[in-house]
């Protein structure tokens, strides 16, 4: 990232949303992701109720020199039969703003806001590079869980783990 970049987090517009549908779209992403692109439709409904229309998420848009770059979100996952609910954190970025710290910054930011721990992640386990940015940042392996067919990470964020987060520029 150049000096010259500015990140920062802030509330979700709801213009972003085009943004994130078509960073969603990039075959490379859902790839690396395992997250499959979903149709427009399907994709608006999602944001406005499981995401925008839920109070218990927080959700920030990734700002690069004004430009929506992706999101953060944290939501709560129940468990179901007496089981813990879990916390868990995921994002998105725009293939143009891969490799350039955007993604170290903007977690950064996210995890002074999200104060809750533990706090789990499960990236797809050979998306290497988000593995090794959520290491980066003090989450620690914590298992593997299936998604369908494909293994993924758990992840864990605890209070005593955490790495203290880089200062705000």
């Amino acid at each position: 990232m150049t000096d010259d970049t500015r990140v920062r987090l802030r509330p979700v517009k709801e213009a972003d949303l085009e943004a994130f549908f078509e960073q969603e779209q990039d075959p490379e992403a859902t790839r690396r992701s395992r997250f499959p692109a979903r149709p427009r439709g399907r994709f608006m409904t999602h944001w406005a109720t499981r995401i925008l229309g839920d109070d218990t998420v927080l959700v920030r848009t990734v700002e690069v020199d004004g430009a929506p770059a992706g999101h953060i979100v944290a939501w709560w996952e129940g468990s179901g039969e007496g089981k813990e609910d879990r916390r868990f954190i995921g994002y998105w970025l725009g293939r143009s703003y891969w490799g350039r710290g955007i993604g170290t910054r903007a977690l950064a930011l996210f995890l002074r806001e999200e104060s809750n721990r533990p706090l789990y992640a499960d990236p797809f386990t050979e998306n290497t590079a988000s593995v090794r940015l959520l290491e980066h940042h003090g989450f620690r392996p914590a298992g593997t869980v299936r998604h369908g067919d494909d293994v993924h990470t758990l992840l864990v964020l605890d209070v005593l783990d955490a790495a203290p987060a880089p200062a705000p520029e």
